[in-house]
């Protein structure tokens, strides 16, 4: 585990069907995404939703100041961080977690760690993600790093 990445497992809470209210075919659920009383960011930026489809690779970007908190919606995938941070414990060290449909669950991102994920499923992945800073469209706060690059190694192949 990377130092300053959190992981929350979300509780997943079935429909109930009270009879006369609503017309329910099939039940869904209900997921408490991010409460402030949790404290799993420092403050709050903003919030983005982007879609994927299977064997997109979206990777690597890290961020100087802002840290991530990623939920995904549908889908599963396969995160993918690298911990670039010299003063860490765990500089250089990768961290790999499996995230979506049926396992929700919140990971923290922080600010230093690179971050990327591979969609594994057939179903479209839909991430959410909350972040501490408001994106800059003249200064943003994100350094990219390709997917394949040799320092990282890692191999998505894999997956």
């Amino acid at each position: 585990m990377i130092n300053g990445v959190k992981i929350k497992k979300l509780k997943i809470h079935q429909d109930t069907h009270i009879k006369g209210e609503e017309v329910v075919e099939k039940r869904g659920f209900l997921v408490e995404i991010l409460r402030s009383d949790k404290n799993l960011l420092k403050k709050f930026g903003q919030s983005i939703m982007t879609l994927a489809y299977k064997g997109t690779i979206k990777a690597f970007h890290w961020h100087k100041k802002q840290d991530d908190l990623w939920f995904f919606a549908s889908g599963k995938v396969l995160v993918v961080l690298y911990d670039l941070r010299k003063n860490s414990s765990t500089y250089k060290t990768i961290q790999t977690i499996k995230a979506g449909a049926g396992d929700y669950k919140l990971i923290v991102i922080p600010a230093g760690v690179a971050h990327g994920y591979k969609v594994l499923s057939n179903e479209p992945a839909i991430l959410f993600y909350h972040v501490t800073q408001l994106y800059n469209y003249d200064n943003p706060d994100e350094e990219r790093i390709s997917y394949d690059d040799p320092k990282i190694n890692f191999n998505w192949d894999e997956y």
